[in-house]
């Protein structure tokens, strides 16, 4: 019988012992190409998620997760309340977008678009890397006694992650309640805004937990995506994969020896110096193949690079490739299933295109009073009803009043004739409809309200109008 392949890693994760307690990974700095390209793409996406709160197109916030009033602004798109068939529209189609890349490419979101990993690996890493040192000198300083170069190390990483957090804590709530504000509440002080600073402390805390102590264990353990990519990839996903083909050889891989003739000999090109092991952030072996904890984030990509180029070896040993490209040497290619994902989503962005031209700016429902009947006002016919404007704009509206198209009749506000609305607000109130019998349809007849602000068309409505069954 053929012997199985060994899957005994897969019961265990790197960042927890056999003993159930947290196991801290020090992953050598990595470099090369891939590493230099990431970096200028993260810089890039640093640059926007800290600026893009602070970003407004038309008066809106470019991106705005407003879940205690249910305001959302989506790339400067408002979303209201009333627009939530919209905001679950681009959810949906932003989901199923996530999918088919992740068939097609892997979990490369993860690796080199992913906030998480970004601050992660971008920024609070390479401020460990410059405060402790490398792998090596991380793990002496971790093992060393708490002596005065060691307290020093660490209060002053403590002290910089912390104001990080700060600011990243800031940010978010930026995103949560808006840029104007966090601004307003910034210039007024903490003391004025005691409950603001205590859940941007709490926030600061949630970011220095999982950006000082729980780190890549948010990819492993906490992050869905994570989880659903074992269900989405197969052998044609595009992975950072290694070439167990090449690697392997006939005889399997073995430490370099520069003095034999490794194609003779059967062995295969990889040289066994685990090198693609000690710079992977999340302490997996990627020769063992798919596994959930990779990111793609190409680390080992550039190192084993490097080290085949030392050796002489051509380079490519771990490299972007599905498992049948490996294999059978098989292109990348789109299957059927992606071609069905491609369908779906691009039916899913014709709809949500759809509802974004048909959306208005100005949203108004006008409802008869449950329970009232019509009353008899001299020769007339009178419906009280109740009103409600939605104002999504960023301009205020001064002069808002209601115009009957038909049938002829009046239409009377309680109050003032003229409806204040302010920008983004709201506006309900109560008014009459007046309609002479000879013009009603029957005991329901429909009507037509245009809404104005003063010259200015910015709603068109209609409802019901109840009259009597006979006018003989």
């Amino acid at each position: 019988m053929s012997k199985l392949p060994d899957e005994s890693f897969r019961d265990s994760i790197g960042t927890i012992t056999t003993e159930g307690k947290r196991n801290f990974i020090f992953p050598k700095k990595p470099s090369g190409k891939f590493y230099d390209k990431r970096k200028i793409l993260s810089y890039i996406l640093l640059a926007f998620l800290l600026s893009a709160p602070f970003i407004k197109i038309n008066g809106n916030q470019f991106l705005l997760f407003n879940v205690l009033e249910r305001k959302f602004s989506i790339f400067g798109f408002p979303f209201w309340p009333q627009d939530f068939h919209l905001f679950v529209m681009a959810m949906i189609v932003g989901v199923v977008g996530l999918t088919l890349f992740t068939v097609a490419f892997g979990r490369i979101f993860c690796g080199w678009f992913c906030p998480q990993t970004i601050f992660l690996e971008m920024v609070f890493r390479r401020i460990e890397y410059w405060i402790d040192g490398d792998r090596g000198s991380q793990m002496r300083l971790d093992k060393q006694k708490w002596d005065a170069d060691k307290i020093k190390k660490r209060v002053t990483k403590w002290v910089i992650f912390f104001i990080i957090s700060f600011i990243i804590a800031n940010v978010f709530l930026a995103y949560l309640i808006g840029s104007d504000k966090l601004i307003q509440y910034i210039t007024e002080g903490p003391a004025k805004n005691i409950s603001t600073l205590v859940a941007l402390l709490i926030f600061t805390s949630i970011f220095y937990f999982v950006f000082a102590w729980f780190r890549e264990q948010v990819c492993i353990i906490a992050c869905p995506y994570g989880r659903m990519q074992g269900v989405l990839l197969d052998n044609q996903s595009i992975n950072v994969t290694y070439d167990h083909v090449r690697g392997e050889g006939e005889t399997g891989r073995a430490k370099w020896d520069k003095r034999e003739n490794r194609a003779e000999t059967g062995k295969g090109d990889c040289i066994d110096c685990n090198q693609c092991v000690v710079v992977c952030p999340t302490g997996i072996d990627i020769r063992n193949g798919t596994q959930l904890e990779c990111v793609n984030c190409t680390a080992c990509i550039d190192e084993c690079d490097t080290i085949m180029e030392k050796v002489g070896l051509p380079k490519g040993l771990i490299r972007y490739a599905s498992e049948d490209e490996i294999v059978t040497k098989e292109k990348f290619r789109i299957t059927t299933r992606m071609k069905g994902y491609i369908a779906v989503l691009t039916i899913l962005i014709g709809v949500l295109i759809s509802l974004l031209f048909m959306r208005n700016d100005v949203e108004a429902t006008v409802l008869r009073l449950p329970g009232q009947l019509f009353e008899h006002k001299g020769e007339n016919i009178s419906n009280i009803f109740t009103y409600k404007i939605v104002n999504k704009t960023v301009k205020d509206f001064d002069s808002v009043y209601f115009k009957l198209v038909s049938p002829k009749g009046t239409i009377k506000l309680v109050g003032n004739p003229y409806v204040k609305i302010d920008k983004e607000g709201l506006a309900q109130g109560t008014l009459f409809i007046e309609i002479n019998p000879a013009f009603l349809e029957g005991d329901k007849t429909r009507v037509k309200i245009e809404i104005y602000n003063k010259d200015e068309l910015i709603e068109t409505t209609k409802t019901n109008f109840l009259g009597p069954r006979s006018f003989n």
